[in-house]
C-alpha cells in the first residue's frame, strides 16, 4: 500500500465522532481487525458491492452515495435480526478527490455513528469508482430470522410503504429535480433508506416472527424467495398493499400498485408471523414507531404448480403480469 492509501484512510476513515466500541479488540492499523463474541452469541456477515452507471449515476451526490452504502448493508443484518456491529470498506477511486473524499466519509461516519457500528477495516485501491462493505452483525443463538422458515398459515407482514423507491428512481433516472414535496420524498426515499434494525431486532429476539427479508429487488420477488425456500406458496391482497401518499399523488393509484409489487431498493422488511403471535406483534412494535401491514397469508402448494403467489382484491382472484425482480446480470 503506498503512502497516498495509508493517507486516505488517516485523514478520512478512522474520523467516527463516538467511542469504540468494546467488543473491537483490534481495529484499522493492522493486517486484521479483532473482534469479540460473548457465549451464545451468534456473528451474521454480508457482503455488498456498489459499481458505479451499475448501482449507481455518477452525479451522485457522495454524502447520498455513502449512506445507501452502509444502509442496505444494515438493511441485510436488519432483515436476520441481527444487531449491526461492525464493517469494513473496500474503495475503489479513479483519483483522489479530497471534496468528495470529505462528503463521502462524513455521511459514511454518520449513519455509522447513528446505529453504533464501527468501521474496522478495509482496503482502498485505484480503479473505476466502486463501494465493497461487508457488515457483521450479532444474534443471541437460535434467533437468527431465515427465509427457509416460514409456516403454512403464517400471515405476510411488511414495513412502511412500497414502490417509493423505484417511483424516485424514475425521477434520478432521468435527471430531473423535485418540482415539489411528493417528488422530493420519493427521491429521498431511493437516495436515503431506512434499514429497518429495530424492527428486525424485536422480532428476531421476541420470536414474533418466524422468516424475514429485506426488500431489495421487489416485493414479489423478494417474498418469492421466502416461498421458495420454505416450499410454500402465498395470498397476497392488493387492496392492502401499504402505499404512501406521495406515491399516489406521482403516479396515481395503478401504477402505484405495480411499482410497490415490483419496484426494488425499498429496503422494507417482509416477514411471516404465526397467527398465535400476532397480538404479541402488535403489543411489542407499538413502542417502535415503524408503519407495518399485513398484506397475505401463506398457503400450501402442489410441488408441480410453479405460481408460487396467487393475488386478490376484496375476496376476489386478481391474474397478474409480473415481471421478475431485478437481476444484475441482466
Amino acid at each position: 500500500m503506498s503512502n497516498g492509501e495509508f493517507d486516505i484512510i488517516q485523514r478520512y476513515f478512522t474520523a467516527s465522532k463516538r467511542t469504540p466500541r468494546k467488543d473491537v479488540i483490534v481495529s484499522i492499523g493492522d493486517d486484521c481487525a479483532i473482534t469479540e463474541l460473548k457465549q451464545n452469541q451468534r456473528l451474521v456477515v454480508t457482503t455488498d458491492t456498489m459499481v458505479e452507471n451499475t448501482h449507481f449515476l455518477p452525479n451522485i451526490r457522495p454524502a447520498d452515495l455513502a449512506y445507501k452504502s452502509v444502509a442496505t448493508n444494515l438493511s441485510d443484518l436488519a432483515a436476520m435480526g441481527a444487531e449491526p456491529a461492525w464493517v469494513s470498506l473496500a474503495l475503489t477511486l479513479p483519483e483522489i478527490n479530497e471534496q468528495w473524499l470529505s462528503e463521502f466519509s462524513e455521511s459514511f461516519f454518520d449513519i455509522l455513528d447513528h446505529y453504533n457500528v464501527d468501521l474496522i477495516g478495509g482496503d482502498t485501491t485505484k480503479g473505476p469508482l466502486s463501494i465493497t462493505i461487508t457488515a457483521q452483525g450479532i444474534i443471541p443463538k437460535g434467533k437468527a430470522l431465515c427465509r427457509h422458515s416460514a409456516k403454512v398459515g403464517d400471515w405476510v407482514y411488511v414495513s412502511g410503504t412500497l414502490g417509493d423507491s423505484a417511483a424516485g428512481l424514475q425521477f434520478v433516472l432521468k435527471g430531473e429535480s423535485a418540482v415539489n414535496s411528493a417528488q422530493e420524498y420519493l427521491i429521498k426515499r431511493h437516495l436515503r433508506p431506512t434499514p429497518r434494525v429495530l424492527l428486525g431486532l424485536e422480532l428476531s429476539v421476541s420470536a414474533l416472527a418466524n422468516a424475514a427479508i429485506d426488500i431489495s429487488d421487489g416485493f414479489v420477488a423478494d417474498l418469492g424467495h421466502i416461498l421458495s425456500r420454505s416450499q410454500c406458496g402465498a395470498l397476497i391482497d392488493i387492496g392492502k398493499l401499504p402505499l404512501s401518499e406521495q406515491l399516489i399523488e406521482t403516479v396515481g393509484r395503478e401504477k402505484a400498485e405495480v411499482l410497490a409489487l415490483t419496484g426494488g431498493e425499498d429496503y422494507e422488511l417482509c416477514f411471516t408471523v404465526p397467527d398465535n403471535n400476532r397480538a404479541k406483534l402488535e403489543r411489542a412494535l407499538a413502542y417502535i414507531g415503524v408503519q407495518y401491514t399485513c398484506v397475505g397469508q401463506v398457503r400450501a402448494i402442489s410441488p408441480n404448480n410453479k405460481k408460487r403467489i396467487k393475488f386478490e382484491r376484496n375476496g376476489e382472484p386478481v391474474e397478474l403480469d409480473i415481471k421478475p425482480g431485478f437481476d444484475h446480470f441482466k
